[in-house]
Formats: structure tokens, sequence, C-alpha cells
């Protein structure tokens, strides 16, 4: 069975760094589907800025891609094990979804 979210392919975090630092944080969008699943509080707490921010800032302990060919990017946050997946376009980066998972819920890859 097809799963288009499990990770096909490891990527060195130093490579994912590289590549996601040629963007700009105005380069980094809500793919529109972002904070669908948030409540309100939770989108007072999460921004596309934030967002852009951790992406731009701060190193993964983990990168993947999907099959789907969208990018898994596990980050420690604020404590938790945060999980973003974007797109990567020819001019910018849409995000797709994020989330917080539990330590046993990261890829073994």
């Amino acid at each position: 069975m097809f799963d288009p979210n499990k990770i096909k392919k490891k990527i060195p975090v130093n490579d994912f760094i590289a590549l996601i630092r040629k963007y700009l944080p105005e380069n980094i969008e809500d793919s529109g589907h972002t904070f669908k699943r948030l409540s309100q509080k939770q989108r007072e707490l999460f921004t596309i800025e934030e967002l852009s921010d951790i992406l731009l800032k701060d190193k993964p302990f983990l990168v993947g891609i999907q099959e789907n060919d969208n990018y898994a990017v596990f980050y420690k946050h604020q404590g938790k094990n945060l999980r973003v997946i974007i797109k990567q376009e020819i001019q910018k980066i849409k995000i797709v979804t994020f989330y917080n998972i539990l330590e046993w819920q990261i890829p073994k890859i």
C-alpha cells in the first residue's frame, strides 16, 4: 500500500539547512491548509512568521523526503518534538502543516 506521508529518503541536516537558507522569510508561505486544524488560541501562539523563523534559524534533528516529495522536518521546539511538512517550489517554500509529535512517533530512518 502506498503511503504518501512515509519518508522515503533521509536528508543530511546540513544539506537541508543550506537549501532552506536560500529563501527569504517573505518566500515562506502558508499553503492554505497550515492552520486549519488549530484552535484560535493555537493560532495566536503559532504564526507564519514564527514558523518561518523556526525553519530559517533553528536546526532540525531529522529531515526526510516523503513519498509525495514533501519534506518532513523535525525540530525540538519549546521542549516538544515538532514535525513540519513543507513543499519546495521554485521561488518559495509552502508550509503544508505542522504538529507536535511524541517521541515514539519520530520515524526511524
